[in-house]
């Protein structure tokens, strides 16, 4: 617990509360079929597991050693996972805001109720983001008694059942390979941290460096949140100081951070991008309407929601994320067109061969550093 003076930096029970008090509820199923759907998402996801492995050539490091679970969840589950996961992420970061906030003018403005406010707002992120998530692979999972299965910590993957009813049904195609579809996607990602023993490190030290940069004065980060409220609101005009529009991330980032955000960003856009090569090239003998079920939620996509939506997608930088699953499915495609797919799993040889943000928009350039020279 990160705590000054009794006082926590974020209220993690109440972001939880408000989260789940104000996400929207699922969609209507009966008993029966709520057991169904979980059901079929378990076998889909076991039987996802051969098909990825068998494409990617991708095996786990440690053969022997048992599965990251698969965790079927409802919108509230999601979102005690993923706080528990915001938890034992930030520790570091908030931290130093706690003893920032202990010696500097700023405590006695954040106080015991900062916590409680921040715990709202993030409960309300959240409740925003529980009802889009269809699945994930969550990598920096603490142990947890709330989630059967995963009290051993380290990775884990969520599959949120009423996100894929909705969704589904919403497209209007065949639920079974829809279902099948998008655990194909998960596991490449569960995949990917289980075949590639240096992965998760790295990409743990990315994001702690990254939040080490941060500037953790208290005044400052309220003044960052003042910001990012205007601009979901609306009250700053459009070109005022190049600030509308910009993602809490954005609003964030020391010039220090820039660097590390660059590389971030390029991983980032390799695991979605061959999770999308994979859940549409293990093929038609797995998903008959793969192309009817591509065709419309790349549609979806594109189509976006209402002006509120809009508006949060891009204050939480989810469009950024869109652009992750674009451009890293181009890279994965245009490489393994090009040096197969065992010439494409040389990205996974060390942090040194991975792809560089300009990389990731120039294929070719991987290609040439990392074949020509080892060739």
């Amino acid at each position: 617990m990160t705590s000054i003076g009794g006082a926590e930096m974020v209220d993690w029970n109440l972001a939880v509360t408000t989260a789940t008090r104000l996400v929207r509820p699922g969609p209507e199923v009966t008993r029966d079929q709520a057991r169904e759907v979980v059901a079929e998402l378990r076998r889909h996801a076991r039987s996802a597991e051969e098909h990825v492995r068998g494409f990617t050539r991708m095996l786990p490091e440690d053969a022997s050693a048992p599965d990251t679970p698969v965790l079927v969840v409802d919108r509230a589950g999601w979102v005690r996972a993923n706080v528990a996961g915001f938890r034992e992420l930030l520790q570091p970061l908030l931290g130093k805001m706690a003893e920032r906030r202990g010696s500097g003018t700023g405590g006695a403005v954040l106080g015991a109720v900062g916590g409680k406010v921040t715990g709202v707002e993030l409960g309300f992120l959240l409740s925003f983001l529980a009802s889009r998530v269809l699945g994930q692979y969550e990598t920096f999972a603490p142990p947890s008694r709330d989630l059967p299965g995963s009290a051993s910590g380290g990775g884990r993957l969520l599959l949120v059942a009423p996100n894929i009813v909705h969704v589904e049904r919403e497209l209007d195609v065949d639920p079974h390979d829809f279902r099948m579809w998008v655990c194909l996607h998960e596991e490449t990602h569960r995949t990917q941290f289980t075949a590639v023993p240096w992965l998760r490190d790295h990409l743990e030290g990315e994001i702690q460096s990254f939040l080490s940069q941060t500037d953790v004065d208290p005044m400052t980060v309220l003044e960052r949140l003042r910001e990012a409220a205007q601009s979901l609101s609306g009250a700053r005009p459009e070109g005022e100081d190049g600030e509308r529009g910009r993602s809490l991330v954005e609003l964030v980032q020391t010039p220090g951070q820039r660097e590390t955000l660059a590389r971030l960003t390029a991983v980032m856009s390799l695991l979605e991008g061959q999770a999308d090569f994979v859940m549409d090239g293990v093929g038609p003998e797995v998903v008959p309407s793969v192309a009817e079920i591509r065709e419309k939620f790349q549609k979806r996509r594109a189509r976006g929601a209402g002006r509120l939506d809009a508006a949060l997608r891009g204050l939480l930088g989810l469009d950024a994320k869109l652009r992750q699953y674009r451009d890293g499915e181009r890279f994965v495609r245009a490489v393994v067109d090009e040096v197969g797919i065992d010439g494409f799993n040389r990205v996974w040889t060390s942090p040194n061969t991975l792809p560089t943000k300009s990389e990731i928009a120039k294929p070719a350039e991987w290609v040439a550093r990392v074949h020509r020279r080892a060739d």
